[in-house]
């Protein structure tokens, strides 16, 4: 689990990003919840959470987030004003997060508003609605219909960060040395 953190959450767990997302493969769900609770023992002394969004059989869909930027991304008016046009009545983290798990388990494709679970600028998730995910005038870690050149400077700093996140803890470096605590 340690390694899929380093390799998928590195902007996340160096406070360059609100959250991160990745599949995890697991052949029981007790191992599952084991590897669930192990990662939320080292992340949540440093405000960071660990939670399954979506099961399938054999994988699990794994949100690590960090709880008080991300309350703070749904707060904003811009980001609660996409919520409740697509039908979020609440601006409270833990109602949100239940229905976007919802909206995951019964919708075949990505409801678009979880860039704003990911920290993605609103202007980019507004984009992305509008034009179906199409048309983007660049595409890093998302689909770009904003302000192009701050998000190619903010890709290479996820970029760079999980370079050095990799290394350090390939050199022995342990996770909770490597969290950036809020």
């Amino acid at each position: 689990m340690q390694k899929y953190l380093v390799e998928h959450c590195a902007p996340t767990l160096a406070g360059l990003k609100t959250a991160s997302l990745f599949n995890l493969s697991f052949s029981t769900r007790e191992e599952l919840d084991q590897k669930v609770l192990m990662a939320n023992q080292m992340l949540n002394d440093k405000g960071l959470y660990c939670e399954v969004l979506r099961l399938r059989q054999t994988s699990a869909l794994i949100y690590v987030y960090r709880h008080q930027q991300l309350e703070m991304d749904l707060s904003r008016l811009e980001s609660q004003q996409v919520l409740s046009k697509v039908g979020y009545s609440s601006v409270m983290l833990r109602p949100c997060l239940e229905l976007l798990k919802e909206r995951l388990c019964y919708q075949e494709t990505f409801p678009h508003e979880i860039g704003l679970f990911l920290g993605y600028p609103v202007e980019d998730v507004v984009g992305f609605i509008r034009h179906q995910g199409k048309n983007s005038k660049h595409t890093g870690y998302w689909k770009v219909y904003g302000d192009v050149v701050e998000s190619i400077k903010l890709f290479t700093k996820f970029k760079k960060c999980k370079h050095i996140y990799k290394q350090r803890f390939g050199s022995g470096v342990s996770i909770q040395q490597l969290i950036v605590a809020d």
